[in-house]
């Protein structure tokens, strides 16, 4: 039996009066459906989406962190750091977007849903390891990109692009080992100087 998509309007519907008051936003763009959420929300509305028979979004395909500092610059506020959750329901063929803010900026935490779903597992570590994102009730939270001496959250805006150290192979001691970072930084987008009336143009 073919089970056809749920049209993107009908969904957000159906998630508005599952979710009620607990929706801080929800809408269509692209006929995907976005619905964001509240810190304090997030575990009761990842439990409504899995469980409610007209949703079970029983797969969580994606999760990730992301850093919107650079957009407080141009009017938007609230908080800095965001996961967002890409989730599918085979038995319905329905997607959804789910995203949820941290309320601390300077130690952003959030629940872990790897008990409403098993493959959040290694996305929130790469969260935590990419953006500093702590997953609170995770019971693996550690590295899994970069190495266990590695400082700081190298997807953060404000990450040095050269890092903060580097590492090396030590032929004296036999070993790798690590050392500020030696790499000058330097401009590589190369500049075009294009004489008066360039191409023939007046």
């Amino acid at each position: 039996m073919t089970v056809f998509a749920v049209n993107p309007e009908t969904l957000k519907n159906t998630i508005a009066a599952a979710l009620g008051d607990k929706i801080k936003h929800i809408g269509v763009a692209l006929g995907e459906v976005t619905v964001v959420v509240g810190a304090a929300d997030y575990l009761d509305v990842a439990k409504i989406l899995r469980d409610a028979p007209d949703l079970c979004f029983e797969q969580m395909v994606d999760l990730c962190g992301l850093d919107y500092s650079d957009y407080k610059g141009i009017g938007r506020e609230g908080s800095r750091y965001c996961v967002v959750l890409h989730l599918l329901s085979v038995s319905l063929n329905q997607r959804l977007r789910l995203k949820v803010f941290a309320p601390d900026d300077d130690f952003p935490v959030l629940a872990s849903v790897t008990q409403i779903w098993n493959s959040a597992n290694w996305f929130e570590r790469e969260a935590f390891d990419l953006f500093g994102i702590v997953f609170e009730g995770h019971n693996d939270l550690r590295r899994i990109l970069t190495d266990y001496g590695f400082i700081g959250h190298p997807f953060r805006k404000d990450f040095p692009l050269s890092g903060h150290v580097e590492m090396r192979y030590d032929a004296e001691s036999r070993r790798v080992v690590y050392q500020p970072v030696t790499i000058e930084p330097r401009e590589i987008t190369p500049r075009i100087i294009r004489e008066d009336n360039y191409g023939g143009l007046h």
